[in-house]
């Protein structure tokens, strides 16, 4: 009970600094999701490549300020050829530094800064701001679900070698819970019909409990129960946000190739 309690005090607390973010947009959204991004890179090297040049995970820290600094001030037409830029003067230093396993936990951690500020936009931005609140609902929703009917059902297990604990039936009952939550938002906002709704809330969904998987198979690979111990109760960063990130990176994917780079959340909110 001291455990649950705790960790429904650090899930409020961090449920209440994200929707505050989340509101203001710009910024101070910016701003929250660099740090989210800059704690996941250090967890990424600390798991994946302990006794890592020291000087790699500063270099990967000023290459996440600076895509945060593409992100607010950039104009959306040189956004995209600036953050490969990044990237790409990033990974020349991994090379450099003779560890080229950095590039790609780099990567990680830069899709989930761009990909949450890109959509969210300034203050203001209405579409940016129920993009936000329906993604949240959506993967929030697939972990409540995929947990309680997981528990409830049991029966075969999704991914033994990877995740133990995770059932078929639980991960169907993420999947009806997004899809529930998805059609709420659609309620309270209009959220491009509901249908609409409901086919992205699957497709999010399904890309959230892929990034739950992978997550699991890293900290499996690495040896480690949590990818960090950040957040009272509940382990690290990569640990809370494993589904939102390649949920985050498929919608501004699906939002960009759809409405292109300038306020992509215009696709579908």
């Amino acid at each position: 009970m001291s455990n649950l309690a705790t960790r429904v005090w650090s899930g409020v607390v961090l449920g209440t600094i994200f929707l505050l973010a989340t509101l203001a947009g710009g910024t101070p959204f910016v701003i929250l999701v660099t740090l989210m991004a800059a704690v996941f890179w250090a967890e990424w090297i600390g798991m994946k490549m302990p006794g890592a040049d020291d000087r790699l995970q500063g270099t990967g820290i000023l290459a996440l300020i600076a895509c945060a600094l593409i992100v607010l001030f950039a104009p959306a037409s040189v956004q995209g050829l600036l953050l490969v830029l990044v990237l790409a003067l990033f990974a020349i230093a991994a090379i450099g530094l003779k560890d080229r396993r950095a590039i790609g936990g780099f990567l990680y951690a830069a899709l989930l800064l761009t990909s949450l500020g890109l959509l969210r936009g300034h203050w203001g931005f209405q579409p940016g701001l129920v993009a936000i609140i329906f993604l949240v609902a959506v993967v929030w929703a697939t972990d409540i679900g995929g947990y309680f009917v997981g528990r409830a059902v049991g029966g075969p297990k999704l991914a033994p070698r990877v995740s133990p604990n995770k059932t078929i039936a639980g991960a169907l009952g993420g999947l009806a819970g997004a899809i529930v939550a998805a059609l709420i938002v659609h309620a309270a906002f209009g959220v491009s019909g509901w249908g609409a709704a409901a086919a992205l809330a699957v497709f999010l969904s399904v890309l959230s409990q892929a990034g739950d998987l992978f997550e699991s198979w890293i900290k499996r690979r690495a040896g480690v129960k949590d990818s960090g111990r950040v957040i009272p109760g509940h382990g690290g960063v990569m640990d809370r946000v494993d589904g939102l990130v390649f949920a985050a990176i498929g919608l501004w994917f699906a939002c960009v190739l759809s409405a292109g780079m300038t306020e992509p959340a215009r696709a579908f909110f």
